[in-house]
C-alpha cells in the first residue's frame, strides 16, 4: 500500500503522500484484516460495511486499498489526478466504486458516518460504519456536533479513527489549534476511547477488535 502511495503521487507530481502514509496501517487492517465486510463484485450491497475517509486529501491510501481489494485494476493507480481519471484528488463516490462518501471539505465525514449508522438501525441492518478523520480536521465544530449526536443515539455500530500524525496544511496540529487531550474530549462526550500507536499493526488490529466488541456507545 505504501509503495502504491509513493508511486502514484510521484507519477501525478502532486497529492498528499504524508497524510496517506500515516493512515496506511489502519486502512490496511480494515480492508485486509477481516474488519470490513465488502465485496468488489457488489459494491452497493446494502449490507456492506462502510469506510468513510473524511480526510479526503489522503485519497491515495484509499485508492491503493480499493485496488488491492479488487475494485479496479492496480494499473489504474497511475492515473491519479489526471484528467478523465476517476481517481480524483479527493474521493468522488459518483466516479469510483467502493468510495462511500465524496469528501475533501474537512469536518463532514463523521456526520455522514452518523447518518449511515442511524440508517443501519432504521433499516434493521447489521453493517458497521468506520470513519477516519485527521487530527487537524477535528478543529472543525461540525465534528463535535456529530460526536455528541453519536453518543446521544448510542451508535455502537460506528467507529471513528483519528489519525494523529501531528501535522496539517499550515503547521503542526498543536500550533494551529491544540485539541489535546483528544482522547479526553471523546470520553467526555460519552465515547469508548482508545489511544494506540497507529503505525503498529498489532496494536491496530487489537484496538479494532476491541472497538467491535463495544455494544452500548460509539
Amino acid at each position: 500500500i505504501r509503495g502504491h502511495i509513493l508511486r502514484m503521487t510521484t507519477e501525478a507530481g502532486s497529492g498528499h503522500p504524508s497524510s496517506s502514509l500515516s493512515a496506511t496501517d489502519v486502512v490496511t487492517a480494515l480492508y485486509f484484516g477481516g474488519f470490513l465486510s465488502i465485496d468488489p463484485k457488489k459494491p452497493r450491497d446494502p449490507d456492506r460495511d462502510r469506510f468513510i475517509l473524511s480526510k479526503g486529501h489522503a485519497a491515495p491510501v484509499l485508492y491503493a486499498a480499493l485496488a488491492e481489494a479488487g475494485f479496479f485494476p492496480i494499473a489504474d493507480l497511475m492515473t491519479l489526478r489526471k484528467l478523465g481519471s476517476p481517481l480524483e484528488g479527493h474521493p468522488n463516490m459518483t466516479k469510483l466504486a467502493g468510495v462511500e462518501a465524496s469528501t475533501g471539505s474537512l469536518g463532514q465525514g463523521l456526520s455522514i458516518g452518523v447518518g449511515q449508522a442511524l440508517a443501519a438501525r432504521v433499516d434493521g441492518r447489521s453493517y458497521h460504519t468506520y470513519v477516519m478523520t485527521g487530527d487537524g480536521e477535528i478543529g472543525q465544530g461540525q465534528v463535535w456536533e456529530a460526536t455528541a449526536a453519536a453518543a446521544k443515539y448510542k451508535l455502537a455500530n460506528l467507529t471513528l479513527i483519528v489519525d494523529r500524525n501531528h501535522y496539517q496544511q499550515t503547521g503542526s496540529a498543536e500550533s494551529v489549534l491544540n485539541m489535546d487531550p483528544i482522547d479526553g474530549k471523546f470520553v467526555a462526550f460519552g465515547w469508548h476511547t482508545q489511544v494506540i500507536e497507529g503505525n503498529d499493526m498489532g496494536q491496530v488490529v487489537a484496538a479494532l477488535t476491541r472497538a467491535r466488541a463495544v455494544t452500548d456507545k460509539p
